[in-house]
């Protein structure tokens, strides 16, 4: 559909006669707002609708607009409302009913009774506070003593001023009576205690008879105004006013505010002779997209983690089951379980063997202090034998001489024995630190069989040999101190033979990782060769956009001048028209040569925008397949290297 050409067709009639101004409305703009962007409190004006002239404005669109939504309807503006600015100098009206309206209420109706103590002096002066509190909060200049012995000046002003201030726009009228606009001011505002209020009051408001009830109006409509004042600062969604709208919501209020801005601003720019509206919809795009923003981060986070979980799913279904793993894992543990229990066993019996030896120790110390208590006792009995012994000075010479003499031997044997001894220390000295020696050594062995994974069983074909050596210091004889296999036939050779199988799967690895490493130097390569053919197909592809581009800036040229062409043709075709009507069948034949070469003009500009949007969706499927197998063949190359 050419949006640049409208219809000279008449719009419809309004079949189901709503109320409806004389503007062309689309179908997908509500009514737009001035300035204050909500209704007033009393609510919509009662007007009849407006007659629907005749269509004679060439600017109308091809269909009239059906939506009765009450917002749409112009039955609150006034008959010049919408037109050209430089034609029209009326004032907008208000939201309520207007002067000239017949809009009193019928004679059956009945009002409901003022329950309030409006005779009450304490209730009167309650009234006359909150009223006067009200006119200074809200920029009325009011004394004290105005409400106590107001005039009709006065109250008219007082009363004008808070109408005002609940309806900025309501048209107070300097050449109607004031009584006529108090009545349809009240009746507007739906003060529910109208029917207790006479008219004949306003010259003389002061009146003893006439004053409660006046009061209490005003005092109704400061209530009135302090609530207005009330919603309108609480933020309330129901304003539908855009700044207040967070950037994430979900009422249903703030879609609407969203949407009543949007159809504002939309028709704002209809009225101006447009029907499409790019940047207003651009604006409401926008505003959404911030909404959505964080929605899309977290699809995002989610998708991302979906490809992950995806990619760990094909990885795992590609790898080993784990029960393999966890079987040959399960086989080393019981090995090492084995080694553990092995190595516990040998020191829990050298253990033993030491608990024994500080035994040994323990009970030949004891027997060593009962044999010199023993030596003790004896050597007192004998010396209490010599005592009573009656012996000759020359016995005694004898015996002293030879007491000296086995003293001196006596003494020459302490030394020797102390000599002995001190070798002996010397000696256990020195085999304790041999033992000493030869045990860490052992535990350094051992630690190394441990390390190595040589604690029987060992792997074939050895699983038949057990290199575990114990020592056992408290042998009497040197081929008992150690216990196990005998170290140069088997231990020795046993240790080159791994040595040996080490060294060979040491050679095997070695030469299997720089195999690895030239298969990652050729698949690095090939990758390099992708990534060039990748950028090389790139530049391919931006040069068939270019070219896309170009053609479909070629084909909107080409679609222009056909626009352009078929409108001087449509021009031609209805100047042809009215000369057929004026001149008669004479030129029909013109006519209808116009009329083929419109439709071949039309005819051609589809055609073009057929075979535009054929070139551009092959292109573009062609670039989607293409960056499709790209993917594919660099996903495959990265779960290989990963695999190898």
């Amino acid at each position: 559909m050419d949006y640049g050409r409208r219809s000279t067709m008449q719009p419809l009639a309004d079949p189901y006669g709503n109320a409806r101004s004389n503007l062309p409305v689309p179908s997908t703009v509500k009514k737009s707002t001035h300035g204050h962007g909500r209704m007033s409190l009393a609510g919509p004006a009662m007007r009849a609708p407006y007659p629907i002239p005749p269509g004679t404005n060439p600017r109308q669109s091809l269909m009239r607009s059906q939506n009765i939504n009450p917002l749409l309807q112009s039955a609150s503006k006034p008959p010049n409302y919408g037109r050209t600015p430089m034609r029209s100098n009326n004032r907008r009206g208000s939201m309520w009913q207007g002067g000239n309206q017949n809009s009193a209420l019928p004679s059956s109706q009945t009002y409901s009774k003022d329950t309030r103590p409006l005779r009450d002096r304490s209730f009167q002066a309650k009234m006359r506070q909150d009223v006067a509190t009200f006119l200074i909060s809200t920029g009325f200049d009011v004394a004290p003593q105005l409400l106590q012995n107001i005039t009709g000046k006065d109250f008219r002003a007082v009363f004008q001023h808070l109408i005002a201030y609940l309806d900025p726009l309501w048209p107070f009228k300097s050449e109607q009576r004031f009584e006529e606009q108090f009545m349809q001011a009240l009746k507007a505002m739906k003060y529910p205690y109208i029917g207790q209020i006479d008219i004949k009051w306003l010259p003389t408001p002061a009146a003893m008879h006439s004053w409660p009830a006046l009061l209490g109006a005003l005092h109704w409509l400061v209530v009135l105004g302090r609530a207005r004042e009330h919603y309108m600062d609480s933020r309330h969604p129901t304003l539908q006013d855009p700044t207040l709208i967070p950037d994430e919501f979900d009422d249903i209020h703030h879609h609407l505010a969203l949407a009543f801005d949007h159809n504002s601003r939309a028709y704002e720019v209809f009225l101006q002779g447009q029907d499409v509206f790019p940047e207003e919809e651009k604006m409401l795009e926008e505003r959404y997209a911030r909404k959505d923003a964080r929605v899309f981060a977290d699809l995002e986070q989610l998708q991302e983690r979906l490809k992950e979980i995806q990619a760990e799913w094909e990885q795992l279904k590609k790898s080993a089951p784990p029960f393999e793993e966890l079987k040959k894992d399960n086989g080393s543990l019981r090995r090492d379980k084995l080694k553990f229990e092995e190595i516990l066993r040998r020191f829990e019996e050298r253990k033993q063997k030491w608990t024994r030896l500080v035994q040994d120790e323990k009970t030949e110390l004891e027997y060593n202090l009962a044999n010199l208590e023993k030596m003790h006792a004896e050597e007192q009995r004998l010396s209490g034998i010599v005592k009573v012994q009656n012996l000759s000075p020359e016995e005694v010479l004898r015996m002293n001489t030879e007491h000296e003499s086995l003293t001196r031997e006596l003494e020459s044997l302490k030394h020797k024995i102390a000599e002995t001894s001190q070798v002996v220390v010397r000696l256990e000295v020195s085999l304790t630190r041999k033992v000493s020696d030869a045990e860490e050594a052992l535990d350094q062995y051992t630690s190394l069989l441990s390390s190595l994974g040589l604690f029987p069983p060992l792997p074939p074909p050895l699983e038949d040999v057990d290199l575990t050596i114990d020592l056992h210091s408290a042998a009497s004889s040197p081929q008992g101190l150690l216990t196990g296999a005998d170290i140069r036939k088997v231990v020795k050779p046993t240790l080159s033979r791994i040595t040996e199988l080490k060294r060979t799967a040491h050679a095997e690895v070695e030469s299997e990782r720089i195999r690895i490493d030239d298969e990652l130097d050729q698949l690095t390569l090939e990758c390099e060769t992708i990534e060039e053919e990748v950028l090389e197909v790139t530049n391919k592809t931006n040069a068939l956009s270019d070219q896309a581009d170009e053609l479909r800036e070629a084909a909107q040229q080409e679609a222009l001048v056909s626009n352009a062409e078929a409108s001087r043709l449509e021009r031609d075709l209805a100047a042809a028209r009215t000369a057929a009507m004026a001149n008669g069948v004479g030129v029909k034949s013109r006519l209808q040569a116009l009329q083929i070469a419109y439709r071949e003009q039309v005819e051609k500009v589809n055609r073009l925008k057929e075979d535009t949007v054929r070139a551009v969706i092959k292109n573009s499927s062609d670039i989607v397949s293409f960056k499709d197998e790209v993917s594919k063949q660099l996903q495959y190359l990265r779960d290989f290297a990963e695999a190898n």
